[in-house]
């Protein structure tokens, strides 16, 4: 198998790590040849923590991909979402003087962007730059404003950027799996890309990740990803603190935290009549009176540290309670029972529950590879706000002009 025509996508994750191959076909059509996933080790929050064992698991769970989909990997996309990520928005400008506004113009401003937050830190690369909006003589225009006569054009511009030192020690794992990263890529973005439709993007929607050991937002508007905030907290810690406090293992922990019912505190699947635990959630550990009330109290103070966190950063970029565009919680920890109706209640904002069949309608993959459906979109087709390239160009004729201006991440 001619081996440009195959994109090999990996979601580094604290818990699980997946890997799917997929084929561009002749026609311009595209199909899933493998996936595969694996326990997590050596990872932290995208972070590289014991640079031997991660490289086992990556070149583990990339070769059992590679097997089931008879083909050999030259080259790896990376998906990452770290709390270092960092989302730097500016806006640059230019006289025009009474001429048309030509490609050129563009150029210069999303370079001379590119050149200052390198210039303002050093120890960052970027690995997405993104549109979101133009203004020509103080009027502000979503698409590129070319052959339009102007005196003065403005570009405002959102950069994300992630620590040197963290990028090369997830590509010296790669370098030791005898693969080349082609390209990082924001999980944030990739599950927005693909959860969200183009109103939703086009007008301004929040999209909450909730996942094991950390949460992540996305803010989109005008098809950019326009912020993004990423915490070292998730559904792990509520596991632990139940652990901790109930002295429950691990596992009783887990299967306590996921049947709650945070619509109501009357659950008779949990709790027996006189509100204490039932003895089924007792496996390993010896049966012991613990109580409802002690219970909601541990989850509910480090579910309002969580919200508080959110709340805090939302309410940083201007968004309250009067936000009336959609909101969104996805995430494999999003399943929590009516957790979008707990999130809605303390932010004061309708949160809603994103369908996983969207995510697994027509991939062929389960809901969890949603990232990497979402990144391969993003590789194959283009993205219109985006000003870096990623891959391969031939691979795609539909790329814009923001694709064709940048070929490198720094």
């Amino acid at each position: 198998m001619d081996s440009e025509s195959v994109v090999g996508i990996i979601d580094l994750g604290s818990e699980n790590i997946k890997c799917a191959i997929f084929k561009i076909n002749r026609d311009g059509s595209s199909e899933i040849l493998s996936s595969s996933l694996i326990k997590s080790q050596g990872i932290n929050n995208c972070k590289i923590q014991n640079l031997g064992t991660a490289s086992n698991v990556i070149r583990e769970c990339i070769t059992e991909a590679e097997k089931k989909g008879q083909v050999t990997l030259k080259k790896i996309n990376v998906i990452l979402e770290q709390p270092e990520f960092l989302c730097t928005k500016l806006s640059k400008s230019r006289k025009i003087g009474g001429s048309k506004i030509q490609h050129e113009d563009i150029e210069f401003l999303l370079k001379e962007g590119k050149k200052q937050v390198l210039l303002n830190d050093k120890m960052q690369s970027i690995i997405h730059i993104f549109n979101h909006n133009y203004i020509v003589d103080g009027k502000n225009f979503s698409e590129e404003p070319i052959n339009i006569y102007a005196d003065f054009l403005s570009h405002e511009m959102t950069f994300v950027t992630i620590p040197n030192n963290n990028l090369k020690n997830i590509s010296q794992v790669f370098l030791d799996c005898d693969l080349e990263v082609e390209r990082f890529i924001s999980k944030t973005f990739s599950l927005g890309s693909k959860l969200l439709n183009n109103n939703q993007l086009e007008t301004g929607s929040i999209l909450i990740d909730f996942e094991f050991e950390r949460i992540s937002i996305g803010i989109f508007k005008n098809l950019a990803l326009v912020n993004s905030f990423t915490f070292s907290i998730g559904a792990n810690h509520i596991t632990k603190d139940i652990s901790k406090v109930c002295s429950l293992s691990f596992q009783e922990s887990e299967f306590v935290r996921d049947s709650i019912n945070f619509l109501t505190a009357n659950d008779t699947n949990i709790f027996d009549t006189n509100n204490y635990l039932k003895d089924t959630f007792f496996k390993t550990t010896a049966y012991r009176k613990i109580s409802k009330n002690l219970i909601l109290k541990v989850i509910e103070a480090r579910l309002n540290e969580i919200l508080e966190i959110i709340q805090k950063q939302l309410i940083e970029v201007g968004i309250d309670q009067n936000f009336k565009n959609d909101t969104f919680i996805t995430g494999k920890y999003s399943n929590l029972l009516n957790i979008e109706t707990y999130f809605s209640n303390f932010l004061n904002i309708d949160v809603k529950k994103i369908d996983i069949d969207v995510s697994k309608k027509n991939s062929g993959l389960f809901e969890s590879f949603t990232a990497c459906i979402g990144a391969f979109n993003i590789i194959k087709d283009g993205w219109e706000t985006e000003a870096i390239s990623y891959s391969d160009i031939s691979h795609n004729e539909k790329i814009g002009f923001f694709a064709r201006l940048f070929g490198n991440y720094s």
